[in-house]
């Protein structure tokens, strides 16, 4: 059982920057998990933003953000975090962080994740 708290996000206007933290608990070790953060906008999927493999620390991005979102991890806290810069207005959606712990190559599978935070709105304006 993992629990994910989230915090940050709000709103922006294009080109600026946002933080979101996601906080892990759980009685295991989070080695074998994946840590990812996903967005869903009104009436489409969850789309995979980073992630990131807590065992090595491995980070991956979609396409979309890599170069502009950056993920993060703080080991004594257990929390990852992703900077978000160069904000777009399609960047806006709600934000998901995701726990698996069988993703494994296919980390950007939603389906994979067993664990969600609450989801937190990122709003950018142009």
């Amino acid at each position: 059982q993992v629990q994910l708290v989230q915090s940050g996000g709000g709103a922006a206007e294009a080109g600026g920057s946002l933080r979101l933290d996601c906080v892990a608990s759980s009685a295991r070790a989070l080695n074998s998990y994946t840590i990812s953060w996903f967005r869903q906008s009104s009436g489409e999927e969850r789309a995979f933003v980073a992630g990131l493999a807590w065992g090595d620390g491995v980070t991956y991005y979609g396409a979309s953000v890599k170069g502009r979102f950056v993920l993060t991890r703080d080991i004594a806290k257990n929390t990852v975090s992703l900077q978000m810069d160069n904000l777009k207005p399609e960047d806006t959606a709600v934000y998901y962080c995701g726990a698996s712990a069988r993703a494994y190559s296919d980390y950007a599978g939603s389906y994979w994740y067993d664990y969600w935070g609450q989801g937190t709105q990122v709003t950018v304006s142009s």
